[in-house]
């Protein structure tokens, strides 16, 4: 892992962090193109966290913060490299950065039907609770 490197994302990274989670990601939302990313980005540069080997971009972590709360989104990691280490590096770092904040609870958004995913989630200390439920509303609409 000497050679993973985990820094934040900057305007110039969009188009290719858009493109690989074409890739790596499990399914899309309604804020995955330009203008979406690009507003996290304005907002709170530090947020997205990418993971880089050897100059290519390896893994994704939305390390949001909001003052109060602190959320985990997109972490994703390119499927030839899976079960090396990545997603465990970006969810050291995320954390980190909630903790230099004052964070003091990381929840994290987690599709039902992606059993890898709970998997690594669990291995990394998370855990479901099954008293909430996420309630969405598109303000598109």
């Amino acid at each position: 892992m000497d050679d993973l490197r985990i820094r934040p994302a900057r305007p110039g990274d969009l188009d290719a962090v858009l493109a690989f989670w074409k890739v790596a990601g499990e399914g899309t939302s309604i804020s995955d193109d330009r203008a979406g990313v690009e507003r996290l980005v304005a907002r709170d540069p530090d947020a997205l966290l990418l993971a880089e080997r050897g100059g290519e971009l390896v893994g994704t972590a939305i390390a949001g913060f909001d003052g109060w709360r602190c959320h985990l989104y997109r972490l994703a990691v390119h499927p030839d490299q899976r079960r090396r280490g990545i997603g465990s590096a970006l969810l050291t770092a995320a954390e980190q950065r909630f903790a230099a904040l004052g964070g003091r609870r990381a929840d994290a958004m987690v599709l039902n039907r992606n059993e890898r995913a709970h998997h690594a989630w669990h291995a990394a200390g998370y855990a479901p609770e099954p008293q909430w439920s996420r309630w969405v509303k598109h303000l598109d609409e």
